[in-house]
């Protein structure tokens, strides 16, 4: 996993509320719920994960060059 980077910034599209987290390497994060107003995320058309959608870096297997998991 070197050079690959592991924080992203969440920032949810309802009530503008933004929280670094750790994105997973190991799974595939589908749905993320909103720490301010509770919303629950989930992936846009086309995104594989939450991170990809709404965060400020691509989730580790994007990053690799590799294909995600497949949204559910």
């Amino acid at each position: 996993m070197q050079g690959i980077e592991l924080q992203s910034k969440v920032t949810c599209p309802e009530c503008g509320f933004s929280k670094n987290e750790t994105m997973p390497t190991n799974a595939c994060q589908w749905y993320y719920e909103c720490a301010s107003c509770k919303t629950l995320l989930k992936p846009l058309k086309g995104d594989c994960c939450v991170y990809c959608s709404y965060g400020t870096v691509k989730c580790p297997p994007i990053q690799e060059g590799n294909s995600c998991c497949n949204n559910p």
